[in-house]
């Protein structure tokens, strides 16, 4: 067993669990049980850890209830494209490390009872970059969303557009801003859990856009990062730029929420907006 671990994130299937785990943000090393006690929480600044798909599901969809949607919806190479490997070939190993493949994982669940669907990033596939497969399971997401008038939960995690495609990467942002303006306007209800990271891209598009904004402590959310803004603006940035913390000080969210919280908050935001949609 491996003694010690700055983070779970880019681990594979299979790998040995760390007994401690460093703190990325305060930097306290800490037992992973404990960790584990305040699901995967610093149990001394409260920064919480990435964590994987399959926790997430765990922690707010009622159990026996996650089904599945669009995984035949899979990114191909349109550009041929190449850097250091070929796309193809980063696209088969993160696939490989995956069950879902890709960097979105979407699908029907229930939290408290309440039916919802769920739209749920994947830091390890390739940073959570938005690709065409990742903005056309949003819009079939969306889609759903529209035929079956069921509110949306969605857990951005990203470092933004995946340039490996291109404009149509870039285009992703529209699509599904698009997508949520349609949800917007038929009166479906969309919450949006930011998580850390919920950055470039994804964060200027359909990550912002839901009707109710929470976030993870100390989540960093913003497009640019801190020292590229810095230099573009010749200023130094106020302490805590870009964490959820300032943004809500700041009023560009609603509200931060603990993941031992997170279920009985969104059973009560879901119970207070779904009533007009089931009227409608």
């Amino acid at each position: 067993m491996a003694l010690f671990h700055r983070a779970d994130r880019g681990r594979g299937p299979g790998a040995e669990e760390p007994l401690w785990i460093e703190c990325p943000y305060c930097k306290q090393i800490s037992f992973r049980k404990e960790v584990e006690r305040h699901l995967f929480a610093c149990p001394q600044c409260h920064y919480h850890h990435p964590i994987t798909v399959e926790q997430r599901i765990e922690m707010v969809a009622d159990p026996m209830t996650f089904e599945p949607l669009f995984v035949d919806v899979r990114s191909a190479d349109p550009l041929g494209f190449k850097d250091e490997k070929k796309y193809t070939q980063r696209l088969q190993e993160a696939q490989k490390a995956s069950r879902w493949g890709e960097a979105i994982v979407c699908g029907r669940a229930k939290v408290e009872g309440i039916p919802v669907l769920l739209g749920i990033q994947d830091f390890t596939f390739l940073g959570g970059s938005m690709g065409s497969a990742v903005g056309e399971r949003i819009c079939r997401l969306a889609e759903e969303a529209l035929r079956s008038y069921t509110p949306v939960v969605l857990f951005p995690s990203s470092g933004g557009a995946r340039m490996q495609e291109g404009l149509l990467s870039l285009m992703q942002m529209a699509r599904t801003s698009i997508a949520l303006a349609s949800l917007k306007e038929a009166g479906i209800p969309v919450i949006s859990v930011l998580t850390d990271p919920t950055t470039g891209g994804v964060a200027a598009s359909f990550a912002m856009q839901a009707d109710i904004l929470l976030a993870e402590p100390k989540a960093r959310i913003g497009f640019a990062g801190p020292r590229v803004i810095e230099q573009t603006v010749g200023q130094r940035l106020p302490p805590e730029f870009q964490r959820a913390e300032y943004l809500l000080d700041n009023g560009l969210i609603d509200a931060i929420v603990p993941r031992t919280e997170l279920r009985g908050k969104l059973r009560s935001i879901l119970k207070l907006l779904c009533d007009p949609v089931k009227a409608s």
